[in-house]
């Protein structure tokens, strides 16, 4: 799903570009031949507190120099990306409509039905739509996925990529995204992992949001107030020293004998019980009684104890996950860094995969 972004028939080229709380993420895909993919490149790099809030780019010039750093790191020559909006900004609805109209028809319809769900003018918003195909019951009809932001937050995410000389071609919806990513592994388990209730945890810096898949259709989805800040915090307190202290010796291991007991362990206690009690609220609010499999990913999924604990918790199979399984890995990427960063790497894997798009 783009919003109003020219596209041509040919996809072209390019990388994917994900703009997090904590870090910007660049991903670059191509094609191995075969079918396969390949990772020919990526680049993480931490954003300053405060640039990005709650989804919102507070500072434009300095997110815009990180994905410069970032897209410099990653050593690609691709200048078209693909970007998304966090899920918070954009509002989708599911409309029929009659299946033999024009797509000019189909455009007026469109905005006609979007009137009546979006809270703002039509003006102000950049809109979007995407036919999902037939309905089973309404043979006559088609399911279509109508997208709406508000244009500032759209104009935003593009200013980024302009200032750092970029030239965003998709803005994509960053659930969407992941979940394009989530289906390609879900597609390698056993029978394409058909009638298995799969719930896909991303803890990321401030919040932790469960997706959960079922043939290929997310049946449920939900954030919570949770994620590596807590423990970055916890080792901040802990330690008595600065916050980007802290989030470095987390991520370099660089810390005192006590700190698994006393931080480490605290904080994957408080995780599973967050993850356990969204299953809770899974079960509560869905007619579905079980989960036959736990994916972890996000920057804290990698925490060594945490899949462990929680398998035992929640007595469900549990792994962390990598978008890149089953890809071709490029001679220049460092596989045992990868298997670290890998996990986070769910969006702007997915937004990479849109080079690929019929």
């Amino acid at each position: 799903m783009a919003f109003e972004l020219p596209f041509t028939s040919k996809a072209p080229p390019l990388v994917g570009l994900d703009i997090g709380s904590s870090s910007v993420k660049i991903v670059e895909l191509s094609d191995a031949g075969g079918g396969v993919m390949r990772l020919e490149r990526y680049a993480i790099e931490p954003l300053p507190r405060g640039a990005v809030v709650d989804g919102n780019i507070d500072k434009i010039d300095v997110v815009a120099e990180a994905v410069k750093r970032a897209w410099r790191r990653a050593g690609s020559r691709i200048k078209n990306v693909a970007m998304a909006l966090p899920a918070s900004a954009v509002i989708t609805k599911r409309i029929a409509l009659p299946a033999n109209l024009r797509e000019e028809e189909l455009e007026m319809q469109v905005e006609s039905e979007a009137n009546q769900y979006i809270p703002f003018a039509l003006d102000e918003v950049s809109l979007d739509f995407q036919v999902l195909g037939p309905i089973p019951n309404a043979p006559d009809d088609v399911e279509v996925l109508i997208a709406a932001s508000r244009k500032e937050k759209v104009e935003d995410r593009m200013a980024v990529a302009q200032a750092a000389g970029l030239k965003p071609v998709v803005v994509d919806v960053e659930s969407y995204a992941m979940r394009a990513a989530l289906e390609r592994l879900i597609e390698q388990l056993p029978n394409g992992g058909e009638g298995l209730v799969i719930a896909v945890f991303y803890i990321g810096a401030n919040t932790t949001s469960v997706t959960v898949m079922h043939d290929g259709e997310a049946i449920y989805e939900r954030e919570q107030p949770f994620g590596g800040q807590q423990l970055t915090g916890d080792i901040a307190r802990t330690y008595g020293i600065p916050a980007e202290e802290a989030e470095q010796k987390k991520r370099s291991g660089d810390l005192p004998a006590n700190y698994e007991n006393e931080v480490l362990r605290p904080f994957i206690d408080t995780a599973v019980t967050e993850i356990t009690r969204a299953l809770q609220f899974f079960f509560t609010s869905t007619p579905y009684t079980r989960v036959d499999q736990i994916m972890l990913a996000g920057g804290s999924a990698v925490i060594t104890g945490l899949a462990d604990a929680l398998m035992e918790r929640a007595q469900v199979p549990t792994s962390v996950i990598s978008p890149f399984k089953g890809m071709e890995i490029a001679a220049s990427v460092r596989e045992k860094q990868l298997r670290l960063d890998a996990p986070a790497l769910l969006t702007p894997c997915g937004l990479a995969m849109r080079r690929f798009d019929k």
